[in-house]
């Protein structure tokens, strides 16, 4: 199947775009490393082979601390596990006889040895703790003894499948409504720029703080009252692109022929808007990323103990003398918002329509 020679070159004019293609590597990159997040940042082994037998515990089920002799039948603290067995090889090494059959046991951990909502409390210490290469914590540990990077990570997930979700929502209806309020115009059109005036003045936040008094906001709920009012600025944008559209002579000559409007807005206008549609796609991206960091700020979004930037930076801002917490999370949320805006100008110069024609 060939490529478009104008998909080609769009293509090449994004990988062109240095600080746009290298941004949206790092994107990549992060998005990959959150998507495998249990595979780097977790308090369960990777690995543990006991007596003969293999185990894999991070996607597995849950393996009882008395099968490894512990004494509780919990699940497993697999760093208490490895410390035990290397205790016992030790033990084993200084009283060592040849008669004796060696068994080899060990643990594979993450890197990362924490889940985020573990808190490693220590004895005559308390939390938040800085960042120590001994204790794995590499930026340290939030008020409650939950390691930071663990929640960056896991948090950011969230804030991107937070985000990705509501763009779709968002699209679905502002692009369907939109093309229907610039192709059909008249009554239908000036019906829906009511609705869409009284829709815009309606106050966000207000409607946030009057769910939340009333139940606990969970994902769906934030995801529904952002979904309610995000859809707004796509379909002014997709009315007026349709406007624009529906009178070119590819539009009229599909008219002329008897195709029907279902067939000439989802089959000719859309694809030939396609390249705005994608240019907004990275900022909206970014905006569900700081809605919902804000709302986790103010206290409106996602419940604890949930991973959340939003819950850590009012963490840091509570706690200035636990400076790597607010310098952890400020620092993640430029490098991600910077990411994230980078990549979305190289799409944008790349896919300008005027910047590229079917005739040479």
């Amino acid at each position: 199947m060939k490529t478009d020679p104008v998909t080609r070159k769009k293509l090449k004019r994004f990988i062109s775009i240095k600080r746009g293609f290298f941004s949206f590597i790092l994107l990549a990159a992060m998005i990959a490393i959150s998507l495998f997040a249990e595979l780097l940042i977790n308090s369960r082994a990777l690995l543990v082979y006991y007596n003969g037998k293999i185990y894999f515990p991070t996607y597995g089920e849950m393996i009882p601390g008395s099968q490894f002799g512990l004494g509780y039948d919990y699940e497993t603290n697999y760093r208490e596990l490895k410390q035990k067995i290397r205790t016992n090889a030790q033990t084993r090494e200084k009283s060592f006889d040849r008669t004796e059959k060696r068994t080899f046991n060990f643990v594979l951990m993450p890197p990362v040895p924490f889940n985020p909502y573990e808190n490693d409390l220590k004895e005559n210490r308390y939390p938040p703790f800085p960042p120590s290469f001994s204790d794995r914590h590499f930026l340290g540990t939030d008020n409650v003894g939950r390691d930071i990077l663990a929640r960056l990570v896991y948090g950011f997930r969230t804030a991107m499948i937070f985000s990705s979700i509501l763009l779709l929502l968002n699209y679905s209806i502002g692009i369907t409504l939109g093309c229907a309020m610039g192709y059909f115009g008249g009554r239908f059109d000036l019906f829906f720029q009511r609705i869409l005036e009284i829709w815009s003045n309606i106050p966000f936040l207000y409607v946030v703080i009057i769910v939340s008094s009333i139940v606990v906001p969970s994902f769906m709920i934030l995801l529904v009252i952002m979904a309610f009012f995000g859809w707004i600025n796509m379909t002014w944008v997709m009315r007026t692109m349709t406007y624009r559209e529906k009178e070119r002579e590819y539009v009229l000559a599909a008219r002329s022929i008897g195709a029907s409007s279902f067939r000439i807005i989802f089959r000719h206008i859309i694809p030939n808007t396609i390249s705005v549609i994608i240019t907004y796609a990275p900022f909206a991206i970014s905006g569900g990323i700081v809605s919902l960091t804000s709302l986790d700020y103010l206290g409106f979004g996602l419940p604890a103990p949930t991973p959340s930037w939003g819950e850590l930076l009012q963490q840091g801002w509570t706690n200035m003398s636990a400076w790597w917490i607010s310098a952890s999370v400020v620092s993640a949320l430029v490098v991600t918002l910077m990411a994230v805006t980078f990549t979305g100008e190289g799409i944008r110069e790349a896919f300008d329509p005027k910047m590229h024609s079917y005739y040479e």
